[in-house]
């Protein structure tokens, strides 16, 4: 038995004719637009026969004839059985003319080639989109009732089922399969439609929060998801079937299921929480469509909407979707099934191969580079303070990394101390004297760096300076004030000022500010250090609001406690759990990755958390550690005992409780 099958390299097709060359002495005829020999070879491997059973056609659905030559029309004249046409435009966010051209027209020009070489039996295989937004339950005998047709590809669908219903003059069969997903067997997918589009937030939500907890989510419509395998299956068994032309058959599975029961099973099989409870997107109805179209129409809604829905992973229009108003009747595709053993598999019993397939072929995240290499590579990248600690440990991941690595600090010895290290480790940087507290060093700088190298891609302000010393010890000195903040917030606020219009000329750029995770636990004994990077990190947070639409991203890392020469003079930090330099740079790493707009730890953010929503616990919370942790002998002005007191156990179990807080 000869085949004729268009879309056969498509998802569904693949797996049609995989099936239809499972029968004795059957060949299958396969139009494709682009002989590519290998591509041939790949697919006739896949279905496990030769030249001989798996036949391709060169031809165009687009052009009249479908572009295939007259020679090779002859060749099939009288020979096919059964003309499948699967091949179709399959993109919601197509223009309407792509779609009018190929699920229209390119219909028209399946039947009429069809209808020209004389097979037997013209099968189209649609879709539920066909019906439209239709209110209530579809039946599979029901096709003018069809509703809210705006849409181009639920409007092409429709269409190209009254091409067959009206103008094919041979035996017809339409098919309306259900959402397609993976092979309920292997998950084997080939691209993120349908249900897919949750998995990333989904993923997300099991990166944040512990399976065990309930999550908020939402509900909606019945979602109507069946396997490739089924309708591959279906497909194959209906067409065979005597007395079976002129009919529709849904393949659909008869039992939907909600759209957050649908989510709440994916959210099992990836170990994420479910969502138990949910809100009902039906609620929002009540809003007139005029009304909605009017606020989404506005720019900062539009602009806000785009960008939650690209953090979470979701297509803009998903939601219009989730109030999926139609429900389909299959008692047809039933009745002609029945005894055959083809059926819809339940949803829970190969979700989990679904996920798995997914974030293991199709996790959009995989084919990012995701590499610091891939990120920093030949691009000019300043790091402030790199002669030591966090800077110099940064410095190195980003010259082996291989970007042209720029850094500056005001300790002749120590900088040069660095370039050489470098230098015998066959890394190269760019090296530049500068005390970051004088106007005039900062200016001259930025100019030589503009000269020399034409900008900063990515900028990295980690120079500081600390003081560990309480208030009450610091009446006369207003200077430690006034010093850290000119290292701290005005000497970075000049490179970044600096260098900032090179980014925006370029429209690229990415500025990293170290802050501290003081700033967001409000740590005693460094006020002036808090201060300071308080300040800076206010200042970033406006310009990021200003230049969200330049292409320039800001990231604020609220470091915990490093060990580095900057805390080297407070010995009760030799008891304290700390980060090493080369953790921290990991942290700067993740920053210039992935470009977060901020970068703590969870105590960091359970510090903040705390101190908006209940400011007096906070204050006693850190209270606590400031009058059992004192000023050191010099800070409080005192003389140097004989040496540093051991931690008492009070002292031992509130550091390893406050892990990385700045004491």
């Amino acid at each position: 038995m000869h085949y004729f099958v268009t879309g056969a390299t498509g998802f569904i097709g693949k797996r049609l004719v995989g099936r239809l060359l499972e029968r004795p002495d059957s060949i299958v005829h396969f139009l494709i637009r682009h002989p590519d020999p290998v591509r041939i070879e790949s697919l006739q491997a896949y279905w496990g026969v030769n030249a001989s059973r798996a036949i391709p056609v060169t031809g165009d659905l687009t052009e009249t004839g479908l572009g295939i030559g007259s020679t090779e029309a002859r060749k099939l004249k009288k020979r096919i059985t059964h003309f499948f046409h699967l091949a179709a435009l399959y993109d919601l966010a197509a223009d309407t003319a792509a779609q009018q051209r190929t699920n229209v027209e390119g219909t028209r020009n399946a039947v009429r080639f069809a209808e020209a070489i004389g097979a037997r039996h013209f099968h189209l295989v649609s879709s539920i989109a066909a019906a439209g937004l239709f209110e209530g339950l579809f039946r599979e005998d029901m096709f003018e009732e069809a509703e809210n047709l705006e849409h181009p590809y639920f409007r092409t669908k429709h269409d190209s089922e009254a091409i067959v219903r009206r103008e094919c003059g041979i035996p017809w069969r339409i098919y309306r399969p259900a959402i397609v997903v993976g092979d309920s067997r292997s998950g084997e997918m080939d691209k993120i439609d349908g249900p897919y589009h949750f998995f990333k937030l989904i993923q997300k939500t099991r990166k944040y929060l512990p399976s065990w907890l309930p999550a908020i989510g939402i509900e909606g419509g019945r979602i109507n998801v069946v396997p490739v395998d089924f309708v591959a299956a279906a497909l194959d068994r209906i067409a065979h079937l005597p007395g079976e032309d002129g009919r529709c058959f849904h393949l659909v599975d008869p039992a939907p299921m909600r759209v957050g029961d649908l989510l709440n099973t994916f959210s099992q099989a990836a170990h994420a929480p479910l969502m138990t409870m949910r809100i009902n997107a039906a609620l929002f109805g009540f809003i007139p469509l005029s009304i909605r179209k009017a606020l989404f129409a506005l720019t900062p809604i539009r602009r806000i909407r785009h960008a939650v829905m690209k953090d979470l992973g979701l297509p803009d229009d998903i939601l219009d979707f989730v109030n999926y108003p139609t429900r389909f009747d299959c008692r047809e595709a039933q009745r002609v099934l029945k005894g055959s053993g083809i059926a819809v598999p339940p949803l829970d019993s190969y979700a989990w191969r679904l996920w798995d397939y997914w974030e293991r072929h199709l996790d959009p995240d995989l084919f990012i580079d995701r590499t610091l290499h891939g990120q920093v590579a030949g691009k000019v990248v300043l790091v402030t303070g790199g002669s030591s600690g966090i800077g110099k440990a940064t410095l190195r991941r980003i010259a082996e990394a291989g970007a042209i690595a720029l850094t500056l600090a005001r300790e002749a010895a120590q900088l040069e101390e660095t370039r050489q290290e470098f230098e015998a480790n066959g890394l190269t940087i760019h090296t530049y004297l500068v005390d970051m507290a004088d106007p005039r060093q900062c200016e001259e700088f930025v100019a030589r760096v503009m000269a020399e190298h034409g900008g900063v891609d990515i900028l990295i302000n980690n120079a500081g300076r600390s003081i560990r010393r309480g208030i009450e010890n610091s009446f006369d000195r207003l200077h430690d004030f006034e010093r850290t903040m000119e290292v701290n917030y005005f000497g970075a606020l000049r490179l970044t000022m600096g260098l900032l219009p090179a980014m925006i000329a370029r429209r690229r750029g990415h500025v990293i500010n170290i802050s501290s995770i003081g700033v967001l636990t409000n740590a005693p004994r460094f006020s002036a250090y808090v201060a300071s990077k308080a300040a800076m990190d206010a200042w970033t947070r406006c310009a990021a609001s200003e230049f969200a639409d330049r292409q320039i991203d800001f990231t604020t890392i609220n470091m915990p406690l490093v060990r580095t020469p900057m805390i080297a003079p407070t010995r009760l930090y030799d008891h304290v759990p700390t980060l090493t330099p080369e953790e921290a740079a990991d942290l700067v790493v993740d920053a210039i990755v992935h470009k977060p707009v901020r970068i703590a730890t969870r105590l960091g953010i359970f510090g903040s958390v705390l101190h908006a929503l209940m400011p007096r616990v906070a204050q006693i919370v850190m209270n606590t550690s400031f009058r059992m942790f004192p000023d050191s002998d010099a800070a409080a002005h005192r003389a140097e005992g004989a040496g540093p007191a051991l931690p008492s156990a009070d002292q031992i179990a509130f550091t390893q409780l406050m892990r990385g807080i700045h004491f």
